[in-house]
């Protein structure tokens, strides 16, 4: 997560728990007057569109008094859903053996995008198969992560 969703989701993360739901992370689209904060909360009995009105409610109160966007943004309130994005260690670490997909900064052996098995993490880095070939790759690397559901 960049350091402007950091400051976000360190500003909204009460609000959302004073609802019962976990501020699961927060996403900033920059794009002129379509610009999109996304806020993904999740919950152990999952989330239903009741649940995403109130935490809007909630933490769109909270920026209107902070006012931490000075652009025109549209404010989306979601479940992480199957393909949840993955924001830091702790998520990456609830999901070691399944398929990630993972997008870096800057490039590692010429590439910037990886799909493969999460092996292991170690230390800051999660170690990923892809093709038979394990890849260290550093948290702080990531770009944008997901999970890559299995049917």
């Amino acid at each position: 997560m960049a350091k402007f969703e950091d400051k976000l989701a360190e500003l909204l993360r009460p609000a959302v728990e004073e609802t019962g739901k976990e501020l699961w992370g927060v996403e900033f689209v920059s794009a002129g007057k379509h610009s999109v904060l996304r806020i993904f909360i999740d919950h152990e009995n999952g989330i239903n569109v009741d649940d995403c009105a109130e935490v809007s409610r909630q933490v769109g109160a909270i920026l209107d008094v902070e006012d931490p966007i000075s652009s025109e943004y549209n404010l989306e309130v979601s479940s992480p859903g199957l393909d949840r994005p993955l924001f830091n260690k702790a998520h990456y670490q609830e999901i070691v053996g399944e398929t990630v997909s993972v997008k870096l900064s800057i490039p590692l052996n010429g590439r910037r995008k990886f799909k493969g098995k999460l092996s292991a993490i170690e230390n800051d880095s999660l170690i990923i198969i892809v093709d038979g070939e394990d890849y260290e790759i550093e948290i702080n690397n990531i770009d944008k992560g997901n999970l890559v559901p299995q049917f």
